[in-house]
């Protein structure tokens, strides 16, 4: 049996079993479905089967449909018609729906304003795109044509003006269309970029409206998901295209949210994956290059991390130290929350870089970073990014949408914050709530949403490694001098060369897969090792009386993701030990640091 085609033979299959929905779990029918991200419109019709790939930037409220109308003809006969996965109401010449019917059946459907995956680097998007599959058709039918098709066959498709009652917006500038010939306006129309709503302006995401029919509270804001279902480019659902003069009340939220389906296409989905991760070379519903996986021979998660400090020895001055707090920042994720505690973030300030070519290392540093994480940002903090961005989603009520901000990241995304662009200047008001989201957001791994009443936070798990000369005005949790003789400075631009011919093809794919690995495994603490840190825990209050539960949380965290990188299950005697032997160096590295540079980190 084959996935439905249609949703007429979807409604058809769901009216007589539920077997079908097996058909998803089979790994070859669902990795041959084409990616809406990366196949032309031109190449896909409407009510064409796609998967989408993508995050929930915003959630509409329910709207209500009719999943099934009587229709009537001319000649008084009627028949039933199925409206559920699609938009428009579906008429023959002649026909028209009778409203009143007994037999029509209302329901409740919800949009999910998806967009690609903000922050998502180019190898990634490369590799995704030789997984993609063509779609099944004359590439010379496009949406267009078919549309013109139905028309010459004696269709006559109309829209359906069921409006949905809420939804979501970003500032926006509006531009007038062209005066008609009557000399009558246009509606204002809203601009491309605020439809798209891209959390990261200067890397756009493509956007999708993805229609669900059931589970609506089961999907969290900033969640990644691989949607299934039909796609919808019927022209009749742009909304910009209505005259001002139809009086209609809140134009500017009816345009939200009915876009022109050529920037904003509509999903009708009827299945989907939730992704615990970004890396599309681990992704088994990626139809994978075949050529993808040869002459590589598998090496031990402690083999690829010793190979990956080296990697970073490079890029970090020679420092070891700094190497295995790096790897573990990369690895690291939030994986329990309590008593309002996010437990197991890892924010990372490497300060103390030297001032001899320091614009270009840290482009350098994080060009490394970008070439092995699936998705990361980088943020050059100047006074002009500082006091002219938006960093946290903020309600538009003249739209009713959710304006997107720069934090509005999906899990895993590496944020870098560059202070060492920091100039002399003003930071304005915009600036100050800038540096207080980017604080809340590194304390609590929450992202702060603007409801202009009130405001709403939300669970995140974006790893922030922040670089800087002296210590950051943002808070961390772990804050590490960087040791750089002056040797490993004057040659660190050919260190970042010998550290590019140093990832070879087969190397970085393993870094890659690494990285990806070691950030969802497991690991256990057992019973006798928790009384072993219990008793280091009092020594440690013995001989320093300002160690407190923070130092020995650091501790946990820090030991837990050193036995990761090194491939093991549980933690051990040798990995606590390692860990402590660790932050003793750090904290002596701090103490060293002058008091303007070291008071405040721990």
């Amino acid at each position: 049996m084959e996935l439905p085609s249609t949703p007429d033979e979807l409604m058809e299959r769901e009216s007589t079993s539920t077997g079908w929905k097996e058909l998803l779990r089979d790994q070859e029918k669902y990795k041959n479905i084409p990616l809406l991200n990366y196949t032309p419109m031109h190449k896909l019709k409407d009510e064409t089967l796609v998967r989408f790939r993508g995050m929930v930037q915003d959630m509409i409220d329910p709207e209500m449909y009719l999943e099934s109308y009587e229709v009537k003809a001319a000649n008084g006969s009627t028949r039933m018609q199925q409206g559920k996965y699609r938009d428009c109401l579906r008429l023959h010449h002649g026909e028209t729906v009778d409203y009143s019917a007994e037999s029509n059946v209302h329901s409740t459907r919800r949009t999910l304003f998806v967009v690609s995956i903000p922050g998502l680097n180019e190898w990634v998007k490369e590799h995704e795109k030789q997984c993609n599959v063509e779609p099944h058709m004359d590439s010379s039918l496009t949406s267009g044509v078919a549309r013109k098709r139905a028309a010459d066959e004696g269709d006559n498709i109309e829209m359906d003006v069921d409006i949905p009652s809420e939804a979501c917006k970003r500032q926006c500038t509006t531009q007038l269309k062209d005066v008609s010939s009557s000399g009558e306006q246009t509606a204002p129309v809203l601009s491309t970029e605020y439809f798209l709503n891209s959390p990261l302006p200067s890397r756009p995401s493509m956007a999708c409206m993805v229609k669900i029919y059931e589970d609506f509270d089961a999907i969290p804001l900033n969640t990644i998901v691989d949607f299934v279902g039909f796609l919808s480019v019927n022209p009749a659902l742009d909304a910009t295209t209505l005259d001002v003069n139809n009086d209609i009340e809140n134009m500017q939220e009816l345009q939200a949210l009915n876009p022109p389906p050529s920037i904003i296409p509509r999903l009708h989905a009827f299945g989907l994956r939730l992704l615990s991760h970004a890396n599309p070379l681990l992704d088994l519903s990626l139809l994978q290059p075949t050529d993808i996986h040869l002459n590589i021979p598998p090496k031990s998660q402690e083999t690829v991390h010793k190979e990956m400090r080296i990697l970073f020895k490079l890029c970090l001055f020679d420092d070891d130290l700094a190497a295995e707090y790096l790897i573990s920042h990369l690895i690291s994720t939030v994986y329990s929350r309590a008593q309002m505690q996010s437990i197991g973030k890892f924010s990372l300030n490497i300060c103390n870089l030297p001032t001899e070519g320091l614009q270009e290392y840290t482009i350098k540093l994080y060009k490394i970073m970008e070439l092995l994480l699936p998705a990361s940002h980088y943020i050059p903090m100047t006074l002009d990014t500082m006091n002219t961005s938006a960093f946290a989603p903020i309600k538009d009520y003249d739209t009713n949408k959710l304006v997107s901000g720069m934090l509005q990241l999906a899990p895993h995304t590496h944020l870098v914050l560059d202070e060492t662009r920091m100039q002399p200047g003003k930071l304005e008001s915009s600036g100050v709530l800038g540096m207080q989201h980017l604080s809340h957001l590194i304390k609590n791994q929450q992202l702060k949403c603007d409801f202009k009443f009130f405001h709403l936070d939300y669970n995140v798990d974006i790893p922030v490694m922040i670089l800087s000369e002296g210590r950051s005005m943002l808070p961390c949790d772990f804050c590490l001098p960087v040791n750089a003789d002056a040797k490993s400075v004057e040659m660190f631009e050919e260190s970042f060369k010998a550290a590019l011919h140093y990832l070879n093809p087969d190397r970085l794919l393993q870094f890659r897969n690494y990285l990806t690995q070691a950030r969802i495994s497991q690991f256990n603490v057992s019973d006798d090792h928790t009384t072993m840190i219990q008793e280091d825990f009092v020594e440690m209050r013995k001989s320093n009386a300002k160690s407190n539960a923070d130092d020995l949380h650091g501790l946990l965290v820090l030991s837990r993701l050193l036995g990761i990188a090194r491939g093991k299950a549980d933690l051990d005697k040798e990995t606590w030990q390692l860990a402590t032997e660790f932050e003793t160096k750090r904290r002596q590295r701090l103490q060293a640091l002058p008091k303007s540079s070291a008071q405040t980190h721990t």
